[in-house]
């Protein structure tokens, strides 16, 4: 009876997901790639990051949707098992019962490399015994490490071991967990695009849902380190002031915990920056506005911003954010004088003589 409805069960899914799913995408089965999917319990997070000798890999293996899922599907790819393995996934089946589904109906099953982690840390991963050498995969505590076509075991071992000792959030663990990978030797063939996606929950904001972090590098001679650089530049953009809308979303739910967890997380993106000697003005200004705007990190931020000055000392939208900060620090006689720069560069604007007003008068 128990295999008759856990037949019926798999059934049923991949009918509701071969609905879902567009039309198959096959790769050839040199396809080498090695890939991390992950679940964070404190924030139920979940995320998948991917490099591969394969152009635009990111939008082929990687796939995730808060509250249900990540997957990766790799070597002779079918990127149809992503948006299967979530609808399945949506269904109550768990990640085992999902491999073992998908093998039934997958006449190419052994040439296949799939992974995935459910909203509840429950993993597996499947390494087709035709997969190209070296292939295999390492599953731990909320997520699961692979690859194919690989320098050797180390790849998917220091894998593992990176994403377990790392810190901070899961966007910088995954990608240390590649920048593991890829010093152990990676895809034996070389590097060429990788991928990131970490999406999450929130009430406040469903798009959190779908895309939380989404980068994409396509084709670059050092991908994994491109992929850095633009979750660096994404932390300031846009990064800095998710984190302090989550905050204020813990903090009206009572959560003063997690609140404060993603205050930390913007201090250190903002440390980091600071330390490296940034000089991406707009990425330091971006941080430096969010924690102004917060009265968060003041000092932090105004060694940021001050810098951002240095660096682009005509722009009025970063002298702004400089005058703001000595405002909320308390030396208004400053922040007067350095709202004059502002206006003095662009007279026309009423917003600037509007701040020096605000300034004079102390006003919220």
């Amino acid at each position: 009876m128990k295999r008759l409805m856990l037949g019926i069960t798999v059934a049923a899914a991949l009918l509701v997901a071969l609905e879902l799913a567009p039309r198959a995408v096959y790769a050839s089965p040199a396809m080498g790639t090695f890939s991390i999917v992950a679940y964070d319990s404190v924030t139920q997070e979940l995320g998948v990051a991917v490099q591969s000798k394969y152009f635009a890999v990111g939008r082929v293996v990687p796939w995730a949707e808060a509250g249900v899922g990540a997957v990766a599907t790799q070597a002779n790819v079918n990127a149809t098992y992503g948006p299967k393995g979530m609808a399945m996934l949506r269904s109550g089946m768990t990640p085992a019962e999902i491999v073992k589904g998908l093998a039934a109906s997958d006449s190419a099953w052994d040439s296949r490399q799939f992974a995935l982690v459910d909203a509840h840390g429950r993993v597996a991963t499947w390494t087709g015994p035709k997969c190209n050498d070296w292939a295999g995969g390492e599953a731990g505590a909320g997520f699961a490490c692979q690859g194919n076509i690989l320098a050797g075991p180390a790849v998917v071992a220091d894998m593992a071991r990176a994403y377990r000792e790392a810190k901070g959030e899961m966007a910088e663990r995954l990608i240390a967990a590649l920048e593991a990978a890829q010093k152990a030797g990676g895809d034996k063939r070389g590097q060429q695009s990788a991928g990131l996606i970490v999406v999450r929950p929130s009430a406040r904001h469903p798009e959190f849902a779908q895309r939380f972090v989404d980068l994409h590098v396509e084709d670059h001679k050092t991908p994994i380190a491109e992929l850095r650089r633009l979750w660096q530049i994404h932390q300031g953009f846009h990064g800095a002031g998710d984190h302090m809308e989550l905050a204020a979303e813990y903090e009206a739910a009572g959560r003063s915990d997690l609140a404060g967890l993603e205050r930390e997380r913007v201090h250190d993106t903002l440390t980091r920056a600071l330390a490296r000697g940034e000089r991406d003005a707009s990425m330091l200004n971006g941080l430096a506005w969010s924690c102004a705007i917060h009265d968060v990190h003041l000092d932090d931020a105004r060694k940021a911003a001050e810098r951002a000055v240095a660096l682009e000392p005509k722009s009025t939208d970063i002298i702004d954010t400089l005058a703001e900060i000595y405002y909320r620090m308390g030396d208004r006689a400053k922040a007067v004088q350095t709202e004059q720069r502002a206006a003095t560069l662009d007279p026309k604007n009423r917003y600037f003589v509007d701040q020096i007003e605000r300034f004079r008068r102390g006003a919220p």
